[in-house]
């Protein structure tokens, strides 16, 4: 699951972490070069020895070379955090983007409205918090059921900062 309830200090107090889904971990991202390079050189045996190689060459190794910056950059732009802080005064969320300023949302948690709209948002199940006169969205990168599992989770952690005593 790509998110994860920290364990919070105090009782009052809950925090969500949130990051896109990793189909390649770093271990696959080395086999996949690997075999990308393997099956790559196979045709270069029929032309070992021969001038052809080496007119081939360049173009193989360009290949390996834009595979690997691909995937490089696809592990830069996933490198996104969102981090939900619940207490009993505040409720803060915070986006880190891979490149750009980090944002940041607060409001009161006793004013805090968790909405989801099934049709009505750019994506199924589309999940927000509302409050402070905005309305963010929290967890954009996730699939629709991750959203589904996570909306009841939010309920039940505001439901137990916001209990009293």
């Amino acid at each position: 699951m790509p998110y994860e309830w920290m364990p919070a200090p105090a009782a009052a107090e809950a925090e969500l972490h949130l990051w896109p889904y990793r189909s390649l971990p770093r271990r696959g991202f080395v086999g996949f070069i690997a075999a990308t390079a393997l099956l790559l050189a196979v045709p270069l045996m029929a032309v070992l020895g021969t001038p052809v190689l080496w007119a081939l060459l360049p173009f193989l190794l360009a290949a390996i070379g834009a595979v690997w910056w691909a995937l490089a950059r696809s592990y830069r732009d996933g490198e996104v955090l969102e981090i939900l802080r619940l207490t009993r005064d505040e409720v803060t969320l915070s986006h880190r983007p891979a490149r750009g300023p980090a944002r940041h949302w607060a409001a009161n948690p006793y004013w805090v409205e968790i909405r989801h709209y099934d049709a009505g948002g750019p994506v199924p199940f589309y999940l927000t918090l509302r409050g402070a006169g905005r309305e963010v969205e929290i967890g954009a990168f996730l699939s629709e059921d991750e959203r589904a599992r996570l909306k009841p989770e939010l309920a039940r952690a505001f439901a137990a900062v916001t209990a009293p005593g």
